[in-house]
């Protein structure tokens, strides 16, 4: 079968001031070249900083004009609504919600919501059971499916994504993986395919084209699986495989140089890699696989890697900053940075915007010789949400605030 060598994330070919409508912006790929955000900055950089109501870990997205985010209480999960360019709340939906046992970095509020630019869709968890919601810019509710009970140690925190008018929905939790697809604006449901389940996992799926298919890719414990965007088909798989024990994926995979990048871990510190070529069809566990990293902590397990170029950007859960050869896996470089990480970094205009857990925001040049540190500021308060950028603002999700940073 002739092979398609275009892997190129779809919804990143037009970055430039474009809005960020999932997590990790266009396609996942955590990419903008928005070319006038600050690497550093003081109060006169800060466009505002907004009270939230509730907590959550939720990042943001932006359509247009104005930024979306989910946010929690004890009793209520939310979905907000605020002003891009001055942070005035717009208006909040409200569903109802309870306690329930999560991880203690977890939150009621840790999935992102999705816009097809018309519609956002989200992921409400009320302390037992998941729902999918669709609502228009305005917070009217359009539909809405249960998607029933979760359960896993964690709590969920699977995010959706919306492509070609169509909802796509990862419920991956321990003991049940199902991959669902909705139709944007009616809300019916189009297909969904039992997956093989292992452990919860919370890594969000990107789409690549090959083979003349537009393919859902989606990173689990048992591996990375390709699924026609139309149909739920089947239509490529590569079988992960561990050294001692099956490891969880959190951060997100990404394509680059051909390959696409898959990371797992777990809390006793156990690490793996993979570097797997995008190419044939079916099942490619045998063929595909160009290198993998086994490494204690040496590879990130929360934190999704960023790419340009040849290269791989990231840092790791416990603050340092690496540089890997995308072809190979070597490490280029790694380097003391930040405290704990737990938001995904990502790349604007070639240099790459680190969050950690105490609120410090590092920036660096993605280059692949050594370190260079460009800027650091702190936003003064907790942060475990990835960032977003759009329009040449940077937006952060502290515990408490939303925080746009840009120039007046």
């Amino acid at each position: 079968m002739r092979t398609s060598l275009l892997v190129l994330a779809l919804l990143s070919l037009s970055v430039v001031a474009a809005d960020w409508a999932r997590f990790r912006g266009p396609n996942g790929t955590g990419i903008s070249n928005d070319k006038e955000v600050p690497v550093q900055w003081s109060d006169k950089e800060i466009l505002f900083k907004t009270r939230l109501t509730g907590v959550g870990h939720s990042s943001p997205i932006v359509i247009g004009s104005r930024v979306f985010l989910l946010s929690a209480t004890d009793t209520q999960r939310m979905l907000a609504c605020f002003d891009a360019s001055n942070g005035k709340e717009l208006w909040t939906v409200r569903t109802p919600g309870s306690k329930a046992k999560k991880h203690a970095k977890s939150s009621f509020a840790s999935s992102t919501p999705a816009s097809d630019g018309e519609r956002v869709f989200c992921v409400f968890w009320d302390g037992e059971a998941v729902s999918l919601h669709a609502y228009d810019l305005q917070g009217k509710p359009l539909w809405k499916h249960d998607l029933g009970s979760f359960t896993s140690q964690h709590g969920p925190g699977f995010s959706p994504i919306v492509e070609d008018g169509i909802v796509i929905v990862n419920n991956d939790q321990d003991g049940l993986a199902t991959l669902l697809a909705f139709d944007a604006k009616s809300g019916e449901k189009l297909w969904s395919v039992d997956r093989r389940a292992v452990r919860a996992c919370y890594s969000t799926p990107i789409v690549v084209e090959l083979n003349n298919e537009k393919l859902v890719m989606v990173t689990s414990t048992p591996g990375i699986t390709g699924y026609n965007l139309r149909t739920g088909k089947e239509a490529w798989n590569f079988t992960w495989s561990f050294e001692r024990m099956m490891l969880r994926t959190v951060g997100s995979s990404i394509v680059a140089d051909g390959l696409i990048f898959g990371c797992s871990g777990d809390g006793s510190g156990e690490r793996n890699m993979i570097a797997v070529k995008l190419s044939g069809s079916g099942d490619v566990t045998r063929t595909n696989l160009v290198w993998s990293r086994a490494i204690n902590r040496a590879t990130p397990y929360v934190p999704t890697l960023v790419a340009q170029d040849k290269y791989l950007y990231g840092v790791l859960d416990e603050g340092q900053a690496i540089c890997l050869e995308a072809a190979t896996g070597k490490e280029l470089w790694r380097s003391r940075l930040a405290a704990n990480v737990s938001a995904s970094p990502i790349l604007i205009d070639g240099k790459v915007y680190v969050c950690d857990e105490r609120g410090e925001v590092f920036v660096f040049q993605a280059e692949p010789t050594s370190l260079k540190l460009l800027g650091r500021s702190s936003v003064g308060e907790l942060i475990m949400a990835s960032p977003a950028v759009a329009h040449n603002r940077l937006y952060l999700r502290g515990e408490r605030h939303l925080i746009a940073i840009g120039k007046k």
